[in-house]
């Protein structure tokens, strides 16, 4: 239990990576007739629902007697991590699919470790370093080894201009929030955050020419079950953990234990969906999960 305890954000950040694994190949089947705007707007939704009931039963609550600027920041930081950066990551993962889409998200971890180091003045040991670089390896090697079809460049470039977009804003999100949410409970900065999203979304949505069709998406009988899994698990479950591994770890670390989602989703995606597992993506694995323990241990 005391090892438990002293891990508890490296433990919550490898649990928010299984989570966030298995909500990508929902949310991939989802998009397949949801559009993305719809698919952020119902998750956000959904989470800041169930939400409400899960703090009442830890004892806490979603409203704090606390000064505005923490509301507006968290609300900045929602907008941004949630509203746009998820946003841009459907569209993402709808134009390169789940393969390609894990090359881009290797940026993930750089992003936050380099904003760690300028806005909180983390830093990483020698070995816990090499481990972030095992890590990045892996994932790199693991989408290098894409056996799926090959869209066209013109395509590929935007889905990564979409992907790298999304790292960006999600990491900034996140980060800038780093301080307040050390001292903060995990629901209610959560429920802040979700609300920011879906003041992005809604504000988009009013001003968008095919909002109709967008909603009409949300309510498409043949995905409805993606729908709901995928907001469940990629939202509600994985943002739990991935905050609370924010929250008792460092950023640079909980990021990089983060990445290892991006071996799980080919090892899911072999399972579920029959994709070829090569032997390259098994020497990937191995060494993101090398990488994982000295990040975690070292």
């Amino acid at each position: 239990m005391d090892i438990l305890g002293s891990y508890l954000g490296e433990t919550l950040s490898l649990l928010t990576a299984i989570a966030w694994a298995f909500a990508v190949i929902l949310f991939k089947k989802s998009g397949e007739t949801v559009h993305p705007l719809g698919l952020n707007l119902f998750k956000n939704l959904l989470s800041m629902t169930l939400l409400v009931p899960t703090a009442y039963l830890f004892g806490e609550s979603i409203i704090r007697d606390v000064p505005a600027h923490e509301y507006l920041l968290l609300l900045a930081s929602g907008a941004l991590g949630i509203g746009v950066a998820d946003t841009l990551f459907f569209k993402s993962l709808n134009a390169l699919g789940a393969g390609l889409t894990a090359i881009v998200d290797c940026a993930y971890a750089p992003v936050i470790i380099i904003l760690s180091v300028i806005w909180l003045g983390e830093s990483l040991s020698p070995w816990q370093l090499s481990g972030v670089l095992l890590i990045v390896t892996a994932v790199l090697m693991t989408g290098g080894d894409n056996h799926s079809g090959s869209p066209s460049r013109r395509h590929v470039m935007k889905g990564v201009a979409y992907g790298l977009s999304a790292m960006v804003a999600n990491g900034i999100g996140i980060v800038m929030i780093k301080p307040l949410l050390e001292r903060s409970p995990i629901f209610w900065v959560t429920e802040v955050r979700l609300a920011g999203g879906v003041i992005v979304v809604l504000t988009v949505l009013a001003f968008h020419s095919s909002r109709r069709a967008i909603i009409q998406s949300i309510l498409s009988a043949h995905s409805w079950g993606y729908t709901v899994s995928s907001s469940f698990v990629g939202a509600y479950l994985s943002m739990l953990l991935w905050l609370g591994g924010m929250k008792f770890a460092q950023a640079s670390v909980a990021a990089a234990l983060n990445q290892t989602s991006n071996l799980i989703i080919f090892v899911l995606a072999a399972l579920i969906l029959k994709e070829k597992l090569t032997s390259m993506r098994i020497l990937a694995i191995l060494l993101g999960v090398g990488g994982a323990f000295l990040v975690t241990f070292a």
